[in-house]
């Protein structure tokens, strides 16, 4: 990875050491690997990360995923594609990462609750904090995404 500004892996190793552990802890959490980088995806998307989504995509697809269900998480809402746990994390994803515009309205964490155990609840809610997190960090230090040439 190559950073246009900072380097935060440089500049701040026991920073970035620390978000790599809560990284590592969520992957050994009960919360699904697909779904894990499906919301990392979502959140990427409404902030518009180009480094997070070829990051993201590149997994989903290395691990499966289908294509149609990548070009259309954009859209989640409106498709059948999603099972019901997906689409509520999709929700909460969507809730959280607009937090100030939507407060993480009682309907959606009612919703989500239905789908997730306490434990899996707190750990989606750290997961999303996390991708945002990442965004921010990829967006304001300028991370280039490697460019496949034809």
């Amino acid at each position: 990875m190559q950073a246009q500004r900072l380097d935060a892996y440089h500049v701040a190793p026991a920073a970035m050491n620390v978000l790599r552990a809560v990284e590592s802890y969520l992957h050994q959490s009960a919360l699904e690997g697909t779904l894990i980088e499906l919301v990392k995806m979502r959140a990427s998307q409404i902030n518009g990360c180009a480094y997070c989504l070829d990051r993201h995509s590149k997994l989903l697809r290395r691990n499966g995923e289908s294509e149609q269900r990548l070009y259309v998480l954009d859209a989640w809402a409106e498709s059948s594609l999603y099972s019901l746990r997906e689409r509520a994390a999709l929700a909460w994803t969507d809730a959280l990462t607009l937090i100030g515009q939507t407060r993480a309205p009682d309907a959606v964490y009612h919703e989500v609750r239905g789908q997730f155990d306490d434990k899996e609840l707190v750990d989606l809610t750290v997961l999303i904090g996390m991708i945002n997190l990442w965004n921010r960090l990829a967006i304001s230090l300028r991370y280039q995404h490697p460019v496949a040439t034809r």
